[in-house]
């Protein structure tokens, strides 16, 4: 059986190779089965991700046998995630139950409390042999249990500071990206200069990027054709994604992409096929739907193919 891979090595593959690891949140069989299945076509390394509530919906009891059943139909890198992690217990339980890599986001406490947050977890973590994600900066936005009125940039040097004193083994930076599906009131702008200089002092430090959705329009129309009521929805375009791809940034996390597609294919297909209330019909043409959303994500904007 094929074991999770250390997405620390993952990461710094795609630092060296210029590419990006896509991190996607799932929240049910059918969307993680669709994220596997993409890579698995495209021959792409992957990092399967679940937030604090997403846990809670799946129930963590469940997750590692799904997991091992998971490993057993693919050779491909895979590592198992815990997304925006906000206290050292929910961490914990995570390391314990298996997860191979785990974000700590300190991000919301004061910088020295960050700071002593993320030593607590990396320590923990690292005896287990697990990856470390910290965060430094806050991204505006709401997803899942992550809200934030105010953006607040990353600093380069007390980046370099932070990543001194807690070891981790990624960065989340905050560089004007946003969380959720309403990003931006005009366009989008993300400030390179920023992810520049934090690559200039940590050469070999993994950047993460939060909150890169691109919320194609395509999929809000199709929400909105077949009865939904999703106004003003605007993601990040998928250039600015590609040049940060081609610097320092080695992960970015997908969730709200997944979310509207899994979602506009479940109500077109409810609609255009009222007689139908087998849910493995409608499972799985939005699953399929989701397979070719990754496909295209880790080809054409990530550049992760064919480097598993």
């Amino acid at each position: 059986m094929n074991k999770l891979f250390n997405e620390k090595q993952m990461l710094l593959d795609a630092l060296h190779g210029k590419y990006a690891v896509g991190a996607f949140n799932f929240s049910s069989i059918e969307m993680m089965r669709a994220i596997v299945d993409a890579c698995m076509n495209q021959r792409s390394p992957v990092i399967l991700a679940l937030s604090e509530s997403g846990l809670k919906y799946a129930n963590p009891g469940y997750i590692m046998d799904i997991m091992n059943a998971v490993m057993k139909t693919t050779d491909i890198p895979i590592a198992l995630h815990l997304d925006h992690g906000k206290n050292f217990e929910i961490v914990k339980q995570c390391v314990d139950l298996g997860f191979n890599s785990v974000m700590i986001d300190g991000s919301y406490l004061p910088y020295e409390e960050n700071v002593a947050l993320t030593k607590k977890v990396v320590q923990y973590a690292h005896k287990h042999h697990v990856s470390v994600e910290g965060e430094l900066g806050v991204l505006a936005g709401v997803e899942d249990d992550v809200s934030a009125k105010e953006h607040k940039y990353t600093n380069p040097e007390q980046a370099l500071d932070f990543v001194k004193k807690t070891g981790v083994d990624s960065l989340a930076i905050a560089i004007g990206t946003s969380h959720g599906a309403f990003k931006f009131k005009g366009e989008p702008t993300l400030r390179f200069d920023i992810l520049k200089n934090v690559s200039a002092l940590m050469p070999e430090m993994p950047i993460v990027l939060h909150g890169a959705s691109n919320v194609p329009q395509e999929y809000i129309e199709t929400i909105n054709k077949f009865g939904g009521k999703i106004k003003g929805a605007k993601g990040v375009s998928e250039e600015l994604i590609k040049k940060a791809c081609k610097m320092a940034v080695c992960k970015v996390n997908n969730d709200t992409d997944l979310r509207v597609c899994f979602t506009a294919a479940i109500r077109q297909f409810l609609k255009e096929n009222p007689q139908e209330f087998t849910p493995r019909k409608y499972l799985q043409f939005a699953k399929d739907q989701v397979r070719q959303l990754v496909e295209y994500k880790v080809k054409k904007v990530f550049g992760s193919a064919k480097k598993a």
